[in-house]
């Protein structure tokens, strides 16, 4: 997953995206971004860390101008050590355009040869959101070729992006700046992967456009929440400010990735007319009948949650059980998410040092622990063993989500079956991998009723990491072997090196 984010205001955009990324920070921890656009000129910033790691006040000065995008990263695809991958990215035709990409796209080798070998354009990294910019680049200046060849209109725009959906597949949330004329956004045709527009409404009536992929970035700013782009749509805000929007797929279909109400988004967000944190609420309920009928009410003595994410869940769950809740583990705040962490034995170390047993809470009692999801495993078994050496009798584990049993294609850090421990497994088969004395999934049908029932307008679900079925209907058994394979050497997509034509003014600041 990452993050990215998009304004078009009436003043300097510097700061306003700084403080946005950081309310994306839980997206990505791996590397940020920041570009402006000042009339015709770029001007970025990007480098690994954090987002207060990477930007120092000498840098947010010279992102000058009124209109930019910003971009969180957690590596899905390419060199995750390389800081040359951090987005946004750059490329000079035509006008100029940088492009920040949430998501995974699945035909990129496709693509890829696509554009260098028929297309002549030069791809720099072995990252596929370049890919996607120099498609976006190329059906630009197609666009424009067909017309007087100079001038870029919001139609020439729509029709670019209409005919990009046609040749990409996979997910994506993309903001891009094109030099001279202004901000532009779009969603994958499935609507996979999030993405909001907002808006403030200046004193003097003028008004302020952003496109985020959560919500709370919104609400941290003051602005307005609008609406979620649909699936497929495209938004344009040109430099004076005006808003333009059209539907640019032929046969769009709202199928969310059902991962981000599990884990990824924040609580406080809502994505696709649904309140992330109620979500997990209900996912609490059902859940509970769950337990209900495979534990038993006499077996479990307290429910307590893995901070944070399963929370609400597991206050849900004790309420309609009538079990007392209790917070049993205090979580170091200044250690990262571990499911984004880049290998198993970061992951491994990490969790002894995020979490703490209090030993009052366990000692002498049957303890129902309570995730989002449970992926690898690794860190459920560290938990299993931390509340049983603090003195637990009975340790039972129940997952808000149905078990992982696939590879996800569409952006979430998962790729290969052999990592996910539900691989193969039953629940009883995953209790004893944990050490756990019983484990207690959610059923997926009732897990997508949930999140249905708050939003019917929905179709669909990327569920394909529960269930094995994935919606662009491109993902065969090759491809998960060589995408298993890829990982497993820890190869890059592309290993391209080389240069980069800056024909369009660009101020890139290091440090």
């Amino acid at each position: 997953m990452c993050g990215v984010f998009g304004l078009a205001a009436h003043e300097p955009v510097n700061q306003l995206l700084y403080d946005g990324l950081q309310m994306l920070q839980h997206r990505g921890q791996d590397a940020a971004g920041i570009a402006t656009l000042n009339g015709s000129t770029f001007h970025m910033h990007k480098g690994k860390g954090m987002v207060r790691e990477v930007f120092r006040t000498r840098n947010m000065r010279e992102l000058a101008g009124n209109t930019g995008i910003g971009h969180v990263r957690y590596p899905t695809a390419g060199n995750a050590g390389s800081t040359a991958e951090a987005q946004p990215f750059y490329v000079s035709s035509p006008f100029g355009i940088m492009l920040a990409h949430n998501g995974n796209l699945t035909n990129t080798d496709e693509l890829y040869r696509s554009v260098c070998d028929k297309h002549l354009r030069h791809v720099n990294t072995g990252s596929d959101s370049e890919v996607l910019l120099n498609v976006l680049a190329h059906e630009l200046h197609r666009e424009i070729s067909l017309s007087d060849g100079h001038t870029l209109s919001p139609e020439h725009i729509f029709n670019a992006v209409a005919r990009l959906h046609k040749l990409v597949r996979g997910a994506y949330g993309v903001v891009a700046l094109i030099a001279g004329y202004g901000l532009l956004a779009f969603r994958d045709p499935y609507g996979i992967r999030p993405l909001v527009l907002g808006k403030n409404v200046r004193d003097n009536g003028e008004t302020d456009w952003g496109v985020a992929s959560e919500s709370v970035v919104f609400n941290s700013l003051a602005y307005e929440t609008v609406r979620d782009l649909a699936p497929g749509e495209a938004v344009f805000i040109s430099a004076g400010g005006r808003l333009h929007s059209r539907q640019c797929a032929e046969k769009p279909k709202l199928a969310p990735c059902l991962f981000e109400y599990v884990y990824f988004a924040r609580p406080d967000s809502v994505i696709d007319g649904v309140s992330v944190y109620q979500a997990r609420v209900n996912m609490g309920v059902t859940l509970a009948e769950k337990v209900r009928s495979e534990i038993g009410l006499d077996e479990i003595d307290v429910v307590m949650p893995i901070p944070d994410t399963s929370r609400p869940s597991a206050m849900e769950l004790a309420a309609h059980l009538g079990k007392p809740y209790r917070e049993g583990f205090i979580k170091n705040r200044y250690i990262g998410r571990t499911f984004i962490m880049p290998g198993q034995a970061t992951r491994k170390k990490s969790v002894r040092q995020k979490l703490n047993p209090m030993d009052s809470e366990f000692k002498g009692k049957n303890i129902l622990l309570v995730d989002d999801s449970i992926v690898r495993g690794t860190t459920s078994r560290e938990i299993v063993e931390m509340a049983k050496a603090a003195g637990a009798k009975k340790v039972f584990f129940a997952s808000a989500a149905p078990e992982v049993r696939y590879p996800n294609v569409y952006g979430i850090d998962m790729p290969t079956r052999e990592e996910l421990i539900a691989n193969g497994r039953t629940a009883a088969e995953i209790a004893a991998e944990v050490g756990a004395d019983g484990c207690v999934f959610q059923d997926l049908a009732a897990l997508e009723n949930v999140i249905r029932a708050m939003n019917p307008a929905i179709e669909a679900f990327d569920d394909s990491c529960f269930s094995g079925c994935y919606l662009t209907g491109d993902i065969d058994e090759p491809y998960l072997q060589r995408l298993s394979a890829g990982k497993s050497s820890g190869a890059a997509a592309f290993v391209l090196p080389g240069l980069i034509d800056h024909s369009v003014r660009i101020e890139e600041h290091e440090e």
